[in-house]
């Protein structure tokens, strides 16, 4: 999809994705192999790993996959989980509806940006996967808490992985705010005019970030898609029902075969990054996968970048389908 931005502005939405050179374990050179070491000339940095559970010999190959890069809304596949749990453990409703006004709307929000009123939060949880709406984010965000989706992370646990107090929040804080400081919608609105509120901060920062690397990434999917978070049936299927709604899967994995997952990516102050994580079940066996890259550029690099990494994203994952079959 076309990426349309405007200077300073900062966009964390469902991205396309981006694989990466090679470091392979246990694995004859092959396709995916030579795939992602085609990525490994790329300027920028690149996080990349693939794991097969397959019970006949598991394999696995990846690129500097230990490394934390920027990974954007990728870390909403946490959001979700959090929340999922709060209806399995703490009698939350799906069908509650959500307050949707200006206390919550963010940036890059396709479904919700123009709408007030309620929703309910199977739909917001539907759009902050299927569309990566920020103001469905912050929706959720708002409900349970930040600290829920830590939990929910450190009980895997995960190291690393960084995931905001809010869309907002991050936007504000990148923006140059105060630590803890949420700018509000006018202040969004202002930041959209180049009012700043003070000198922009790297996307990269020990403060209010997503960054994660492949190697969490990876781990998280293989844990909670073989039902090792949930300990309902039915949480189990919603995460994977919604999480197979995501757009950047159908860009990157073969048709005909079930994935799970979400995308992520940025364009803020001269830095990009793009990133995809998830899982795609080939004959009943799950290979798991994150490919994420981070760049310096300015807006005229994000649509070669873009369209160079589609193509070759799809050979790995379809190479991985084809040893699997």
């Amino acid at each position: 999809m076309p990426i349309q931005i405007r200077r300073r502005h900062a966009f964390l939405a469902a991205p396309l994705l981006l694989p990466a050179g090679v470091l392979a374990q246990g694995v004859p050179v092959n396709a995916a192999e030579e795939a992602m070491t085609a990525l490994a000339a790329l300027p920028g940095t690149v996080s990349a790993f693939v794991a097969v559970d397959d019970p006949a010999g598991a394999w696995q190959l990846g690129h500097q996959p230990d490394r934390p890069l920027f990974v954007g809304s990728v870390v909403k596949t946490f959001i979700l989980a959090a929340y999922l749990l709060a209806v399995q453990d703490d009698g939350l409703s799906l069908a509650e509806q959500l307050p949707l006004n200006d206390e919550v709307r963010s940036l890059v929000s396709p479904v919700l940006e123009k709408l007030t009123g309620t929703l309910p939060a199977r739909s917001a949880l539907e759009a902050m996967i299927a569309h990566s709406d920020n103001t469905a984010t912050d929706m959720v965000l708002k409900k349970i808490g930040v600290d829920a989706v830590r939990a929910v992370i450190a009980r895997v646990p995960l190291a690393g992985v960084q995931v905001p107090t809010s869309t907002r929040r991050l936007f504000s804080y990148l923006a140059g705010a105060a630590p803890e400081q949420d700018i509000g919608w006018d202040g969004v609105q202002a930041v959209l005019a180049d009012r700043l509120p003070g000198p922009p901060r790297p996307i990269m920062n020990n403060v209010e970030s997503m960054s994660a690397s492949a190697t969490a990434l990876v781990t998280w999917y293989r844990y909670v898609l073989s039902g090792r978070l949930f300990t309902s049936a039915t949480a189990l299927s919603e995460f994977r029902r919604i999480s197979s709604m995501a757009d950047a899967l159908s860009a990157t994995v073969p048709p005909g075969i079930a994935s799970y997952g979400k995308g992520g990516s940025i364009v803020w102050q001269g830095e990009n990054a793009l990133s995809l994580a998830g899982q795609m079940m080939v004959r009943g066996i799950p290979a798991s996968f994150c490919f994420s890259y981070n760049w310096q550029g300015g807006p005229e690099t994000v649509q070669p970048a873009t369209a160079a990494m589609v193509p070759a994203a799809q050979a790995v994952l379809r190479a991985v389908a084809a040893r699997i079959s």
